[in-house]
């Protein structure tokens, strides 16, 4: 796994218009953590980016509920690994998300309109999380999607900067399994109290 961060040739201009599948469960952290991590409600993703994507890549991603200044509602991505040094590098000087490198491994299987899915994120061969899915979203009807992230400034912003997300998705509830590893990066995850998991299939979604 490359340390290096590639230079800014190496990632596509904004907008991204993404495709892809997305698995995600809500979590409620009932006490502080740290500074990054207040007591609040969480969202948990996994996400597999794939053609015509600009960029094809793996994603674990955390996002906590917040606030705009004019009061209305966002998320804040507090920790996310992909395994593309491209998306890392975009990612971080277009929309100041704070991306780092891993490892993902991801399989899935079919049965009717079932879809199993097991996925590993590692850092150096050290788990972070493993997670499986249960979700029959193949067959769920198309809807439209639409979200804020508001990000406090890293690397060379000096602002805080707001993402767009619109797109569509076969989305629906799926049952969820989450194992954060005691000594990784996500491991206060261990205390909060899972309250729902969904899949989005066949995303289609453009960050502006």
């Amino acid at each position: 796994m490359s340390e290096a961060l590639p230079g800014p040739a190496d990632y596509p201009p904004a907008p991204w218009h993404m495709h892809g599948s997305l698995w995600l469960s809500a979590f409620r952290l009932a006490h502080d953590a740290d500074a990054r991590h207040p007591a609040g409600t969480y969202g948990v993703a996994l996400v597999d980016y794939v053609e015509p994507s600009p960029l094809t890549y793996g994603e674990l991603l955390v996002a906590r509920t917040t606030r705009t200044e004019d009061g209305r509602r966002a998320v804040t991505i507090t920790d996310i690994w992909v395994d593309s040094p491209a998306s890392l590098a975009g990612g971080r000087a277009l929309w100041a998300i704070p991306k780092q490198l891993c490892d993902f491994d991801l399989e899935s299987s079919f049965r009717g309109p079932v879809t199993s899915t097991d996925w590993t994120a590692t850092i150096d061969r050290r788990a972070i999380v493993d997670a499986s899915f249960t979700d029959v979203s193949r067959a769920a009807p198309r809807v439209p999607s639409k979200g804020l992230v508001v990000q406090p400034p890293i690397d060379d912003h000096t602002e805080p900067v707001t993402v767009m997300m619109t797109g569509s998705a076969r989305a629906l509830p799926c049952r969820g399994r989450w194992s954060f590893a005691a000594d990784g990066p996500l491991a206060f995850l261990r205390e909060a109290r899972q309250l729902a998991s969904f899949r989005m299939a066949s995303f289609r979604l453009d960050f502006s």
